[in-house]
């Protein structure tokens, strides 16, 4: 049965067309994923069907005593409420009886002997049994603790912005309704609790619209996705999965179209340029069908966007993490961990919110210091922050002009430049958007910018603190491709399951008590590990990773200096290395200026085969010899 209607709808915001004459349906039954890149107007629309804005054109029709309960992406708080008076915050009867049962006893356990705050209580308990208010209150509370939040009646005000979310995720879901309107859920929780929902709303009875970018909760809720694309919506039955299917498919016909339509256009150019004369009604026909075949605005596809974006040189050592302990308040994050980043690592890291993951990230910048231990950088590292709170920028720069104050150009890994604006286009900013002042840009539009402007500095070890929060897919898609080519080290925060799968090969759990462990893999391939991993079974593992390292460390005392060959070696191998790779280099700008000359290419070819597999050679070299320099500097300490 359809609950809600959406006729001609139609928004705008200045110059920029968000929804151009949308027209769709919301059945009770279905579980709706909104995707599109930031700044097409998804928030916008959810606000425009949750009440909360209004359309410019067009209606949205609902049926009968049909609710609807939304959750934004920054919720407001009454910082003086307690959790629970805050989860109990809708106009219903039976929240209102809730909220003031809930003041009542806080009043109470107050003043333990006011006769009529008691007599109130128990008046207020009495509506409670009238109204079935009860099992509403274990509910919510039963979602609470399983988001995290165990202290019922804190007050607003001590918690952190997680929480905050977690309690705004709550009343969203404990509040009766037949249209559960959610704008990012999953962004600001942990790994578990995302997991926990994902199951919660999948079996949840009602209709569900939700804007998300973790593509596993998507497949495993939806029913249903509807894209959000050039102010027009497509609708796709099925989940994230059926959707990427069904969009290829439409995708392959628009470019097969396009094709048609280029070859008739240059069919009709090549008609005109031999002079046609428009004195006949067939002349002038074809004619009119060249000016508005010509006239017609190609979509842009941006399903796949390319980047070889060219980072700055890793020397010898990266960063080296010895022993480092960390303690806020007596609660211990980091204890005694120690770790040699390697210049390919693509490392995960997940646990609680609050178990140390953007202090560790901290440290290796240099904005915290360790209470113990120390860290070190090495001199050729240039580090990238992506962190979560994001630089501070002006906004009224214009969009390229943040970007030009970076860097306005930076050298591809083929040598080749690009300029600013170019990766502007890359990272989803048309030429119209990079001349508008940053405040007309969206939350994720923002983000986004941030990010491009970190990674215009050409860092070489790219430190990511929770990047999928507020980006949409494509945006991800982007960062993904763009990480899949990276020449460095890169650290990567994030509850984002599908992220970390497809881009990390080690994780590390930060346990919130000061132990954090290390798996090979991605996150769901170890996480039964995470699960059924005791404090004791870790404590375990860890006594004996340290006496291994400490066999390992004995049977290489033995070699306690470098030998003269592996001296000078050791000393040359960056210069060398640096040589073969400019060779390389020369060999692939021969490739391409002889793509025509089938012998020259074919030598070509074995040249660079032969260069390759030196360069990787010499690489296992580097790393050897660097392995044993550190093992002679620990024993000369």
């Amino acid at each position: 049965m359809n609950i809600l209607s959406i006729e001609n709808l139609a928004k705008s915001y200045g110059e920029r067309l968000l929804h151009d004459n949308l027209t769709f349906g919301i059945d009770e039954n279905d579980k709706i994923g909104l995707v599109g890149v930031n700044g097409t107007g998804k928030s916008t629309l959810l606000k425009i069907i949750a009440g909360l804005e209004t359309q410019d054109l067009g209606s949205i029709i609902s049926g009968n005593n049909v609710s609807i309960e939304y959750l934004p992406q920054n919720p407001e708080f009454n910082s003086e409420a307690t959790v629970l008076t805050q989860v109990f915050k809708g106009n219903s009867a039976v929240m209102g009886t809730l909220r003031e049962y809930e003041e009542a006893l806080d009043q109470v356990n107050k003043q333990p002997g006011n006769k009529n705050l008691q007599t109130r209580l128990i008046n207020l308990s009495q509506r409670m049994d009238t109204s079935n208010a009860w099992q509403l209150e274990s509910e919510a509370k039963t979602i609470l603790t399983k988001l995290g939040i165990t202290e019922f009646m804190d007050t607003v005000a001590t918690l952190s912005g997680g929480q905050r979310k977690r309690i705004a995720l709550a009343s969203a879901l404990i509040n009766p309704a037949e249209l559960l309107i959610l704008d990012e859920p999953t962004n600001h929780i942990d790994n578990d609790t995302v997991a926990w929902l994902e199951q919660y709303l999948a079996k949840r009875k009602g209709a569900l619209l939700m804007v998300t970018h973790d593509r596993y909760f998507l497949d495993r809720v939806t029913n249903r996705i509807v894209e959000l694309e050039n102010g027009k919506l497509y609708s796709y039955g099925g989940n994230y999965s059926k959707y990427l299917e069904i969009k290829l498919e439409r995708t392959e016909q628009q470019e097969a179209s396009e094709k048609r339509k280029q070859n008739i256009l240059r069919n009709e150019l090549a008609w005109i340029k031999r002079g046609a004369k428009a004195r006949t009604t067939k002349q002038k026909a074809r004619i009119d069908r060249y000016e508005q075949l010509s006239s017609e605005k190609t979509q842009k596809q941006q399903n796949k966007i390319e980047i070889s974006v060219g980072s700055s040189r890793l020397g010898r050592k990266i960063i080296e993490i010895s022993s480092i302990s960390k303690s806020f308040d007596s609660t211990t994050f980091i204890r005694d961990f120690s770790y040699i980043l390697l210049r390919d690592d693509r490392i995960g890291i997940v646990g609680p919110n609050g178990s140390g993951k953007s202090t560790f990230l901290n440290i290796l910048t240099g904005q915290e210091f360790p209470d113990s231990g120390k860290v070190e950088v090495g001199q050729t590292v240039k580090i990238g922050y992506f962190s979560q709170e994001g630089s501070e920028i002006d906004e009224t720069m214009k969009v390229i002009e943040y970007i030009n104050e970076e860097n306005r150009y930076i050298t591809t890994s083929e040598g080749s430049a690009i300029s600013a604006s170019q990766m502007l286009e890359r990272f989803l900013f048309p030429s119209n958007l990079q001349w508008m002042p940053i405040s007309k840009l969206s939350g994720g539009e923002k983000r986004r910018l941030n990010l491009l402007r970190i990674l215009m500095g050409a860092p070489n070890v790219l430190l990511l603190d929770e990047p999928t929060n507020d980006f949409d897919i494509q945006t991800l898609t982007i960062l993904e491709d763009y990480l899949d080519d990276f020449q460095g080290a890169a650290i990567i925060v994030s509850h984002d399951r599908y992220f970390l799968d497809r881009l990390v090969d080690k994780i590390f759990v930060f346990a919130g008590n000061g132990q954090i462990s290390e798996y090979l893999g991605g996150y769901s391939e170890n996480q039964e590990n995470f699960k059924t991993t005791q404090k004791d079974s870790v404590d375990k593992s860890r006594s004996t990773a340290n006496k291994k390292t400490i066999t390992v460390e004995k049977t290489k005392v033995v070699q306690r200096k470098f030998t003269f060959k592996e001296q000078r070696e050791y000393e040359q191998i960056d210069d060398i290395i640096a040589g073969v790779e400019q060779e390389l280099h020369i060999v692939k700008e021969k490739i391409e200026a002889n793509s025509s000359d089938f012998e020259a290419l074919q030598r070509l070819y074995v040249m660079h085969q032969e260069l390759e597999n030196r360069v990787e050679g010499l690489l296992e070299r580097w790393t050897v010899l660097n392995e044993l320099a550190e093992e002679i500097k620990k024993n000369r300490i």
